[in-house]
């Protein structure tokens, strides 16, 4: 597989995992291995299945969702993205059976990066690195 098609998979995986439906969650097999691990600062997977599940239950406590991807590399076999996601804060945000954030109708800004090592073309592991503190901060704003 060409680093031009790693890096479209990668791309796609991002994707995917930030804006999940029905039909990127049942493409996950053409973007990550069986036994692929994802990491962020507030998800971990350690396998498609276990993300498949994890995106089928995520937070409808924002709208308007939009991605901007600032660079993809590849080389090797390691991929990197930098990335921004940008939405509004929409719905109530549910952290525990006792603790929800309430909207305040603000769109939100979060600066991101991911590192993704491929294998056979798919993505075995993906890493995210984001300041989530960054992100609750705007939202309690």
């Amino acid at each position: 597989m060409t680093q031009t098609s790693q890096g479209a998979t990668l791309r796609r995986a991002v994707e995917t995992c930030i804006q999940p439906d029905e039909a990127g969650i049942a493409g996950l097999g053409e973007l990550f291995t069986d036994d692929a691990v994802v990491w962020t600062p507030n998800l971990l997977t350690t396998s498609r299945a276990e993300l498949a599940d994890a995106l089928s239950f995520r937070e409808n406590a924002f709208t308007d969702v939009a991605i901007q991807f600032d660079g993809v590399d590849v080389f090797g076999g390691k991929g990197f993205v930098e990335f921004r996601v940008s939405a509004n804060f929409s719905g109530p945000f549910v952290i525990d059976e006792e603790v929800t954030i309430e909207p305040n109708g603000r769109r939100l800004v979060l600066g991101a990066a991911a590192v993704a090592e491929f294998e056979s073309g798919k993505i075995k592991a993906l890493r995210a690195y984001f300041d989530d503190s960054a992100l609750l901060e705007q939202m309690i704003a």
